[in-house]
């Protein structure tokens, strides 16, 4: 078998599909993106393509080996994602060739369906507690709230009485015990996330995600001292030698690895392990589409340390297309009690619906997250 194309396809609301097509029949499909840098990964991409265009998809841990270690430059967020969509969409084809899930070659699942979450907004506090409320009586069991406005180096203590209040007004619709995990999206400089830390104690939160910028993980240990929940982190980390210093300096209770970012299945896989041997757990990120979906389902079936799975359904990024419309059974991804099961079908376990895809790149997207500024002018983080 031989690939023979790679095809990209920039889709609304903001995702990159790739499909890859061999002589044998067989296509696989892959989700290589970098939210707002969609056109700049296609193009990493097409590059990557000099490279794969007559091997054999079958062997992905060679062919992983040559997109990184082949070039002189590597890492980062556009060449990792290139790799990681190219990754998914081999190990889609060598389920389909075999007949079996991706999991089933990874080794056999040790869960058949993982815990999720909804996220609920808070980006401009407003209506987050509607919000929570709703995703509770649609049957999830754990919401993710984003934290905070833009906030200063040092800041008033109005700005984290409006976080203050937020987070209650959501623990108070949703009640006790369901999981409440609250995301400082890197908005938040040390000093001000100290201050945060000792104010959020009341509010039993399951985790708190990114407290500082992955620029400043050497903040976490002395941050993770005073935290009142577990620290999660790692959406905008590439690979196993970015975990590796994390896991290393300590003070990190959950990673969170896109396996559309960091490497694909291959890596992600890798990083999971190293984190196992921590007793540090994964809650993979993924606010993404249907096959970047599929491939962290693939993953959280066989990793023993994955505990829930952040999915994209319904979050306000997907006004122009949600996650189901682009797969041929909307059933696949089935949601039950604040779970959703492992696909099962062969490759990812999914279908997409080419002709759909094909009808809407040709609107495609120039996806740009929102520039925010401090009131003195000075850009904030986002």
């Amino acid at each position: 078998m031989k690939i023979t194309k790679l095809t990209t396809f920039l889709v609304p609301p903001r995702w990159l599909f790739l499909r890859i097509d061999t002589d044998a029949g067989i296509c696989g499909w892959g989700e290589p993106v970098v939210e707002g840098r969609a056109h700049t990964v296609a193009a990493a991409v097409d590059e990557l393509s000099d490279y794969l265009v007559g091997k054999d998809p079958r062997r992905i841990e060679d062919l992983w080996n040559v997109m990184y270690r082949g070039s002189f430059y590597r890492g980062g967020p556009i060449l990792m994602s290139a790799i990681a969509g190219v990754d998914q969409a081999l190990w889609d084809i060598k389920g389909k060739h075999l007949g079996v899930p991706v999991h089933e070659l990874l080794g056999g699942p040790v869960r058949e369906r993982i815990r999720v979450y909804s996220w609920i907004g808070g980006d401009r506090p407003a209506d987050t507690a509607n919000a929570a409320r709703a995703a509770v009586e649609h049957g999830f069991t754990a919401v993710k709230m984003n934290g905070t406005e833009e906030m200063h180096f040092v800041d008033s203590y109005a700005k984290v009485e409006r976080v203050l209040e937020n987070v209650q007004a959501v623990r108070e619709a949703v009640g006790p015990h369901v999981g409440l995990a609250l995301d400082f999206h890197g908005r938040v400089h040390k000093p001000m996330a100290k201050v945060l830390m000792r104010e959020l104690a009341p509010y039993k939160l399951m985790f708190i995600e990114e407290p500082v910028l992955s620029e400043h993980l050497d903040a976490i240990p002395e941050l993770a001292s005073i935290a009142p929940a577990p620290i999660a982190l790692g959406e905008r980390l590439y690979s196993r030698y970015d975990f590796k210093r994390v896991l290393e300096r300590g003070g990190v209770d959950i990673i969170q690895p896109d396996p559309s970012h960091a490497g694909g299945i291959t890596e992600t896989r890798k990083i999971a392990a190293m984190a196992e041997a921590y007793d540090v757990a994964l809650a993979l990120h993924c606010p993404l589409g249907p096959i970047a979906l599929a491939a962290n389902l693939q993953l959280d079936a066989v990793c023993h340390n994955a505990f829930i799975q952040e999915q994209s359904l319904g979050i306000h990024y997907n006004a122009a297309n949600d996650l189901l419309d682009y797969v041929v059974d909307r059933n696949v991804f089935a949601y039950e009690d604040g779970y959703v099961a492992i696909p099962g079908g062969p490759g990812l376990g999914i279908e997409i619906n080419e002709a759909y895809v094909a009808e809407r790149a040709k609107l495609g997207h120039r996806w740009r997250n929102p520039l925010w500024r401090h009131d003195d002018g000075s850009v904030a983080e986002w």
